[in-house]
């Protein structure tokens, strides 16, 4: 039999010395040095022998060993209390009652069957469970088309199977299975539905600076009942942008209700145009709903004095490179790269279509307002100040 290329020259217990080394956790370079043999040539005995074989698990002092078993199922069949069984094995009372519970209770309990059972726990790497349970996964799926976050579908599954753990998820569960496919669980293009549209988390970039304005009312000076979004009727502004044309879509934000108005710029985004579109749009609501607007420092707001005086809205500017002060409008506009991604012509997006994508981002339940709806906490505004 022709000899492997690899082994050439190589005598037996050169083999074996190599694999041992390796095996006790020796790096490559020094194993190849204590032979007298090169980096490559130790790597290839390694790969024509198969790799090493695997190691032995090692039990963590943490989990309770075969004899400790053993002992347990010595205790109950004695009669004995969970803490008396626990102070022979120097375990907390709470470790004898979780095994103990885990595995059937007193008297099912047996030593072989609890240790077969804890390997099986053990074993890595577990299936997911939208893998596992394929009406939980249609329903995570049809919701994440529906563009719902996953924090959302966590929250909504809870309500709608209150008794049914199986049919529970959490949201870490659900963006593990969208960012990691190797769990098999979610299909990869639904990372589309996402607001970010990415298949991987990354930090947030740093806001890009703004020019200044002329007449400017800070945020310093806005009333306190602003901020402590008590009184409804404030809002945060600001624009999304396109590619095609520099177009763009003026999105609005209701502080206490995080109800969502969109605003079609079919003009542009120049300052004129930008205020006229805006005056159209915040005339349509009710007086008590009309109280203040805060913005970010872009230059499409130089007409914020005269929008004032055609609306009776107040106009305040946040601190430079602070988008976190209108950090409802922040979100919101996340969300809305669901529908409009970046790069693409906003142009194209008619007022009837800015108001369905409205209406959908107001039906979804928000945490933030105990999973009510932005429209239901907008009718209930609306019914207690009529």
């Amino acid at each position: 039999m022709a000899r492997r290329r690899g082994d050439r020259g190589v005598t037996a217990m050169e083999r074996l010395a190599i694999r041992a080394r390796i095996g006790a956790g020796e790096r490559v370079d020094a194993v190849a040095a204590a032979v007298g043999r090169s980096r490559r040539l130790v790597q290839r005995v390694v790969g024509h022998a198969g790799g090493l074989p695997p190691r032995r698990p090692v039990r963590s002092a943490l989990r309770l060993s075969v004899a400790e078993r053993e002992e347990i199922s010595r205790g109950l069949r004695a009669g004995e209390s969970f803490r008396r069984i626990a102070a022979g094995l120097g375990r907390p009372a709470s470790t004898v009652s979780r095994e103990v519970g885990a595995n059937g209770g007193r008297r099912p309990y047996r030593a072989h069957l609890a240790e077969a059972r804890a390997a099986t726990r053990a074993r890595r790497p577990r299936r997911a469970k939208l893998a596992r349970n394929r009406p939980l996964r249609r329903i995570v799926e049809r919701l994440l088309e529906a563009r719902w976050s996953p924090q959302q579908i966590a929250w909504q599954l809870r309500q709608d199977h209150p008794n049914e753990p199986e049919m529970w998820v959490s949201h870490e569960t659900i963006y593990q299975s969208l960012f990691v496919q190797g769990r098999g669980a979610l299909r990869a293009e639904l990372t589309r539905c996402l607001r970010s549209g990415r298949a991987r988390r990354r930090p947030a970039g740093r806001a890009k600076p703004s020019g200044e304005l002329a007449n400017m009312v800070l945020l310093s000076e806005r009333p306190a009942e602003v901020d402590d979004r008590a009184v409804p009727g404030h809002w945060e502004g600001d624009l999304i942008i396109g590619k095609a044309n520099r177009s763009a879509i003026g999105t609005l934000v209701e502080r206490q209700t995080r109800y969502v108005m969109l605003v079609a710029l079919p003009h542009g985004r120049t300052a004129d145009a930008v205020r006229v579109a805006l005056v159209e749009r915040i005339l349509t609501l009710p007086d008590e709903l009309r109280r203040s607007l805060t913005w970010d420092r872009g230059k499409e707001m130089a007409e914020h004095v005269r929008f004032t005086v055609d609306t009776g809205v107040a106009v305040y500017f946040c601190d430079p490179h602070s988008p976190w002060q209108r950090g409802s409008n922040e979100n919101t506009n996340g969300l809305l790269r669901q529908y409009f991604p970046k790069g693409t012509d906003l142009s194209v997006h008619d007022q009837a279509h800015l108001d369905t994508v409205a209406r959908e981002l107001n039906g979804r339940p928000r945490q933030t307002l105990g999973w009510m709806k932005p429209s239901e906490a907008l009718a209930k505004v609306v019914a207690s100040t009529g």
